[in-house]
């Protein structure tokens, strides 16, 4: 096993189990919140997202699926992120996995496709190994990560909503990435949507932000990659992105999405407090670091991608 390229077995599940009991969602709006990476400014802003929405009188369900630990590389944060998070809803992500049950040789878990540097996975490798030393001296909160799911699906407005991490078949895949859907080809996708009989799947994992659409088998499909609600995701553009699905109301503020039947998908902004979270990322992790070389201007500038770039539809 190469650490930080491939990942143990126990990463692997069957797409055509993933949805077999659905649990049933009563909340009119979910917020499936991938890719936290430790920004407690991003978490703050997400929970005054979901009071204003209770304000105007919808009922939020918020969602983790995963990587919300990353950056938060400090006794004091560590525990304050993941004791903020469990109170939700909850499913792992390679980080948490990595956290909860070190695995011999799998370094961050990331399964890191050829075409990331190998730098950025030797990066990892250490950033992984840093938190893993903190959350050795928190063995509450590694007895509560390791009993979290690696998938979920749930049942919302009538349609089977499938959460994972990284793809149907591994909590650490790359199947549902953007440059996967940049290729072209998504037979994989429809391939899985048909296995899995979900309505939609919502992931993250591969940070950068996916709405593709289709009809599989008869029936609308969404596939949603939020990329990160915890750094910038566009061009230009330091705020995080969350996946929101409603019943009622749609976002008014969503950066794209689409009506699905009953429900409206869309990748609403975290617009967190960036000059706030900047100092305090800078702190833990000065200049030279594993995570200021990989991640520090992404969190500055975002990303190279365009709202228009983020968009898919099916190729049949």
């Amino acid at each position: 096993m190469t650490e930080g390229r491939s990942c143990p077995l126990a990463y692997r599940y069957q797409a055509d189990h993933l949805c077999a009991e659905p649990i049933p969602v009563s909340e009119d709006v979910v917020y499936v919140i991938g890719g936290l990476y430790g920004n407690p400014h991003a978490l703050t802003e997400i929970e005054r997202m979901a009071r204003s929405e209770e304000r105007a009188g919808r009922r939020v369900r918020l969602v983790f699926n995963g990587d919300f630990n990353w950056f938060n590389a400090s006794d004091e944060l560590f525990q304050d992120i993941n004791r903020r998070v469990l109170r939700h809803t909850v499913s792992l992500g390679n980080v948490e996995f990595e956290l909860a049950n070190p695995s011999a040789e799998a370094g961050c878990g990331c399964a890191y496709p050829e075409f990331v540097d190998q730098g950025v996975v030797e990066r990892s490798n250490r950033i992984i190994t840093r938190l893993q030393a903190i959350a050795s001296g928190h063995p509450e909160l590694q007895d509560q990560l390791s009993r979290q799911p690696r998938h979920l699906c749930l049942m919302f407005g009538g349609l089977k909503i499938l959460v994972v991490h990284g793809d149907p078949d591994s909590l650490a895949g790359w199947g549902l990435a953007h440059e996967a859907f940049s290729a072209g080809n998504d037979s994989a996708v429809q391939a899985w949507l048909q296995a899995t009989d979900a309505d939609v799947i919502a992931c993250t994992h591969t940070c950068l932000p996916v709405l593709w659409s289709g009809r599989v088998g008869e029936r609308a499909r969404t596939v949603v990659n939020n990329g990160s609600a915890g750094m910038g995701n566009l061009r230009a553009d330091t705020r995080g992105l969350i996946t929101r699905i409603s019943t009622g109301a749609p976002a008014d503020n969503a950066v794209v999405g689409h009506d699905q039947g009953s429900i409206e998908v869309s990748l609403v902004p975290v617009a967190f407090d960036v000059k706030a979270w900047l100092p305090q990322f800078d702190t833990l992790w000065p200049a030279g670091s594993d995570a200021a070389q990989s991640y520090r201007s992404r969190i500055v500038q975002g990303t190279s991608l365009a709202p228009e770039q983020v968009v898919f539809h099916s190729v049949v």
